[in-house]
C-alpha cells in the first residue's frame, strides 16, 4: 500500500512557476513508477509526465515539453514537478499517481495509486 500526499499548488499569474512534491510513504519507493497528470474542469485526466523507479526514463505530454521537468528524489521519497512559463491553460488540480513497474506509464488506468490533488490556478 502507497500513500501519496501532494502539496505545493496555488494561485500564480501567467509565466509564474511553480513545483509540485508528491510525498510517498512505504519504503520500496525505488521500485514504484511515477506519474503527474491534471483534471480541469469539464474536461478529463490527462497524463502530464511520468518517470521510470530509477528516475532514468522520462515522459512528458506535449503540453509539458520545455516548460515543465518531473525529476524524484528516491532517498526523500518523493517526486517532484517543476513547472515554469505556466500558462491560464494549466490551470487544473494536479494528481501523483503511483504503480509497481520498471518504466514509466501514461495511461490513468495504468496506475494503482493516486494522491488526492493539489489545485494550481494561472491567471492571465
Amino acid at each position: 500500500q502507497v500513500t501519496l500526499v501532494e502539496s505545493g499548488g496555488g494561485l500564480v499569474q501567467a509565466g509564474d512557476s511553480l513545483r509540485l512534491s508528491c510525498a510517498a510513504s512505504g519504503r520500496t519507493f525505488s521500485a514504484y513508477a511515477m506519474g503527474w497528470f491534471r483534471q480541469a474542469p469539464g474536461k478529463e485526466r490527462e497524463s502530464v509526465a511520468a518517470i521510470s523507479g530509477s528516475g532514468g526514463s522520462i515522459y512528458y505530454a506535449d503540453s509539458a515539453k520545455g516548460r515543465f521537468t518531473i525529476s524524484r528524489d528516491n532517498a526523500k521519497n518523493t517526486v517532484y514537478l517543476q513547472m515554469n512559463s505556466l500558462k491560464p491553460e494549466d490551470t487544473a488540480v494536479y494528481y501523483c499517481a503511483a504503480r509497481g513497474g520498471t518504466k514509466w506509464y501514461i495511461k490513468s488506468y495504468e496506475y494503482d495509486y493516486w494522491g488526492l490533488g493539489t489545485q494550481v490556478t494561472v491567471s492571465s
